[in-house]
């Protein structure tokens, strides 16, 4: 597949971003200057980013509402206008398809956003079960520039930036529509960082003056823009799973601890047996939080194992947090899983990760081995998320 660029690439390549490909196939910023001063910044400040990766797919007909209740897991008959809500979609096995946010407009009309890697199939989904649902399916990813802000300043700055919008009263998972210097767009009190944050589309082809006059107003604020370097050390810290990662059709939302948003009491929904017989049995392998012992990040893939001996020595941690402390030396014993995501974590100053454990072994507080560039490091499996458990910078 091609290389497909953001309407916003050559204001990313201007302002010095290191470029790489990803999900999609989108090439899009890593990062801009170093990840953790830019997580820093968002986590203190405001922080900015171009998520025109992600899919956007248009639903509209007297059969839209049935069709998206068949897809997702999730309940839509009773959103009002003006609310996000989340769910997975699943295939008749119960392995997830994508995780998705649907916006609704009205009762003949959605939007369904996607993720970046799924994108295509998840819009062919879509469309081929419409097919006399009495629902039409338009994928409007080319027209829309996504741009996400995000941090404790967030609402601040918008509030300047956007007019004909009331920013202060809207509430997490809502949406609204306003206007930024003439340019009509959609703003969501929604994101993917666990901060207080709006998600703005954009008309892709004035996307640029959007993203630029943030850009010169947000400068009081403290805004910078950030990559998908330091999306990731954010999304770690809130546990938030990304397709691709940490997801695929292998595991059904019991495995990642998505299954809050399972609604049963719907009798009609593809794959609702399937998580039935889950939830009865309960899945093999649950996705955790390690917190890791560790001088360095774990990689994805590295195998988690229980720990199978210990030796009588014990050694000195050289760096990080729990430097000069003694901790065991292990030897890893049987195989229990692996690692999806891993990395250093500036708000939480440790080394975390986020893996795949047998269910046997996925309790708080138990302890485990990660392989590491072939050297066995001790971990301990979290309560999560690392960061803000309770929700309250996010839904504030």
């Amino acid at each position: 597949m091609a290389e497909r660029r953001s309407a916003l690439y050559d204001a990313h390549v201007r302002a010095g971003a290191q470029m790489v490909k990803g999900g999609g196939d989108f090439l899009f910023p890593a990062s801009y200057t170093s990840a953790v001063a830019e997580h820093v910044n968002t986590r203190s400040n405001v922080g900015m980013q171009d998520l025109s990766s992600m899919g956007e797919v248009d639903i509209k007909g007297p059969g839209a509402e049935r069709l998206l209740n068949h897809l997702l897991v999730n309940e839509v008959r009773d959103m009002d206008p003006g609310r996000v809500r989340y769910s997975t979609i699943c295939n008749p096995d119960g392995g997830i398809v994508d995780d998705v946010t649907v916006y609704k407009f009205h009762d003949e009309h959605f939007m369904v956003v996607t993720s970046s890697g799924p994108r295509l199939t998840t819009y062919r989904w879509i469309a081929d079960h419409a097919i006399g649902a009495g629902a039409y399916v338009t994928d409007v990813t080319a027209t829309i520039a996504l741009v996400s802000v995000q941090g404790p300043k967030s609402r601040e700055l918008l509030g300047e930036v956007v007019s004909d919008a009331d920013l202060d009263d809207l509430r997490f998972f809502r949406f609204t529509t306003g206007q930024i210097g003439g340019t009509q767009v959609l703003v969501s009190r929604s994101g993917y960082t666990g901060e207080l944050g709006f998600e703005l589309y954009v008309p892709a082809d004035e996307a640029v003056g959007v993203w630029e006059r943030l850009r010169a107003d947000g400068k009081e604020h403290g805004l910078k823009p950030y990559g998908s370097q330091t999306m990731h050390t954010l999304r770690l810290e809130k546990s938030l799973p990304l397709y691709g990662p940490d997801i695929s059709q292998d595991q059904t939302p019991f495995h990642v601890g998505l299954d809050r948003w399972i609604r049963f009491d719907k009798r009609d929904f593809i794959g609702r047996e399937a998580l039935l017989a889950v939830q009865d049995s309960g899945p093999e392998q649950r996705w955790v939080g390690l917190t890791l012992d560790a001088q360095t990040a774990a990689n994805p893939g590295d195998v988690v194992s229980s720990i199978g001996d210990i030796e009588a020595v014990r050694e000195e941690i050289q760096s990080g947090p729990r430097a000069g402390e003694q901790t065991d030396h292990v030897h890893p014993g049987e195989q229990l899983g692996h690692v999806t995501v891993s990395h250093w974590c500036p708000t939480v100053e440790r080394h975390l990760a986020m893996a795949y454990v047998d269910t046997s072994h996925a309790w708080i507080g138990g302890r485990v081995v990660v392989v590491v560039n072939d050297r066995p490091v001790t971990a301990t499996v979290a309560s999560t998320p690392f960061f803000d458990p309770d929700g309250r910078r996010m839904k504030g």
